[in-house]
């Protein structure tokens, strides 16, 4: 920007005046300046106003020394926070250790906002100020002092020009004095003029050098974030860990497998856990996973189960509970326990006319299963062969164990089916698991050991239950209340059959010369979820297959 400073006064000695100044629009060096003077003013509105902004964007205190800013930040308030709330939980909680290891993650984060503070305060505040509140008003101010030099210069000069062309003799005689002061008021003003035209230029040259703090501020940001981002992907696996490690996550609603691999176990803990109840005081319960319980006292057990609490001793008292539990577990499984990638070649064992090859089919299809899956439908089924030998007592045969759990055992992957489909489904479920459970020990010939996690012991306050006198009527526990169905909302993926819908099931024995072919069951099926009322013509039992499995 070229600019020429000449200066010529045109002003005759009654110089116009505006508000007791000389109008300095008519110094023609003044005209120049008057754009960078303009732009000057602007960039220290615009600076200061974005200064002022910038402040409040801070958190800590401006101008204090490192540590002072770091305790004041909020950042430090929650990191200590955390930290003595994770103390006081201990290391036995899950919720102490995570506050733990989030607290050390917000002291670090604490540290970096700390810094990058100190880092804008020192590059881009600072700079700042000095070019809002010092550079720009100096330059200003010369400005002012300029025009208060051109006021003094005329008014020399005027005093001058009348002490010529007066004839008073006394005045003549001054006319030397006046003209050197007039001489010295110009030469103050033309070093001015060139100050000011110095420091206007200079400016005018450094407004790059004025825009970089910008550029600054947003690398002192981005900088900033990466500091940031880094302290946090190292907390998040941090963290992470612990929560993965944690071994007290509910079971119910779990898959199988991540229940097993978070716990060390080899049977899902409700399952043992149920088995084990009802090994002790439900094998002679009438009706047992048929008869609902009441459903504070099972929703109060699967809590239990899903914090793994030793403390079930008043849960043997109410199998029926006990039962609609390992139901319940059964039911919310992500994926059934019989697995969705086998459910066709269940359905396609099932149909096998021939009853041997059928029975073989099955065995391969079992016995292709995922290991956790295999392992705990096999301590599953030896434990529900185990209580159809006391049928005569309980009513739970083979047909009818496989009636009402076989629902929770076996599901498509399809939801929205109809109710004809899924009555259908049913029939195919139910054939499937109760000659597998018929015959246990040919699917499964190892022994098993129920308290496999040997955990689990009868209370010392409760006795064996005697058997009932004969004659005498076995009643139901006062928490079922005659109901029927366990009391559960229906998975909206399980079978929803219709109602009323009579079923006879026939199962054909090992030869088609055979009369009657197997034990024919005449059921009420309600729904999956719901109970079912069952009764049982004597049949000839279906002889146990002479065969070996292949393979």
């Amino acid at each position: 920007m070229s600019c020429f400073f000449k200066f010529q006064s045109s002003n005759p000695p009654n110089t116009k005046r505006v508000n007791g100044r000389e109008d300095l629009a008519n110094f023609s060096w003044a005209q120049p300046t008057y754009s960078i003077e303009r732009r000057m003013e602007l960039v220290r509105t615009a600076s200061h106003n974005a200064h002022k902004r910038l402040v409040l964007c801070l958190q800590g205190q401006p101008g204090t020394d490192s540590e002072k800013r770091h305790k004041k930040l909020p950042l430090t308030s929650l990191s200590q926070a955390m930290q003595d709330g994770g103390s006081q939980l201990g290391e036995e909680s899950l919720i102490g250790k995570m506050m733990d290891v989030c607290g050390e993650a917000e002291s670090r984060l604490a540290s970096v906002l700390m810094q990058h503070e100190v880092t804008l305060e020192r590059d881009v505040l600072e700079p700042f100020n000095q070019l809002t509140e010092v550079e720009i008003p100096n330059v200003l101010k010369m400005r002012k002092q300029l025009g208060k030099l051109v006021l003094d210069y005329d008014s020399a000069k005027a005093r001058w020009y009348q002490a010529t062309r007066t004839n008073n003799q006394a005045m003549a005689s001054k006319v030397d004095s006046l003209k050197d002061e007039m001489d010295e008021a110009l030469n103050k003003v033309e070093i001015c003029k060139d100050q000011l035209s110095a420091d206007m230029y200079n400016f005018a040259s450094k407004e790059g050098d004025y825009a970089s703090y910008y550029v600054l501020l947003l690398e002192a940001q981005a900088d900033y974030h990466r500091r940031s981002l880094a302290v946090l992907e190292t907390a998040i696996p941090a963290i992470q860990l612990q929560q993965d490690s944690w071994m007290e996550k509910p079971a119910f609603g779990t898959a199988l497998e991540e229940h097993l691999e978070r716990s060390h176990r080899e049977i899902a803990l409700p399952l043992e856990a149920c088995v084990m109840m009802l090994l002790e005081t439900g094998m002679k319960e009438e009706g047992l996973f048929r008869i609902a319980a009441g459903s504070s006292k099972l929703k109060k057990l699967k809590a239990a189960l899903d914090c793994s609490t030793s403390q079930l001793e008043e849960f043997y008292s109410d199998p029926h509970a006990v039962a609609g539990a390992l139901k319940s577990y059964l039911r919310e499984l992500p994926e059934p326990l019989m697995t969705f990638g086998l459910y066709d070649e269940w359905l396609q064992a099932s149909c096998v006319s021939d009853p041997d090859k059928r029975l073989q089919s099955l065995w391969s299809t079992c016995h292709s299963m995922p290991n956790a899956h295999k392992a705990n439908l096999r301590y599953l089924v030896k434990f529900l062969a185990k209580l159809a030998q006391d049928s005569d007592v309980n009513k739970m045969t083979p047909p009818n164990i496989a009636i009402v759990l076989g629902p929770n055992l076996l599901w498509p992957k399809t939801e929205g089916y109809g109710n004809e489909m899924a009555a259908a489904t049913s029939l195919a479920v139910v054939a499937i698991i109760e000659p597998i459970i018929q015959h246990a020990d040919w699917f499964f010939p190892e022994e098993v050991d129920f308290n496999v996690s040997g955990m689990f012991a009868l209370p010392s306050h409760l006795a064996t239950p005697e058997p009932d006198p004969p004659g005498l009527e076995k009643r139901r526990p006062g928490s079922m209340g005659g109901q029927e169905g366990d009391g559960h909302t229906p998975r909206k993926d399980r079978y929803l059959s219709r109602p009323n819908l009579s079923l006879t099931l026939s199962l054909p024995s090992r030869s088609r010369s055979q009369v009657p072919r197997g034990p024919t069951v005449s059921a009420l099926y309600l729904a999956a979820d719901e109970s079912v009322t069952v009764t049982e013509m004597p049949t000839e039992e279906l002889p146990a297959p002479n065969f070996k499995a292949e393979g």
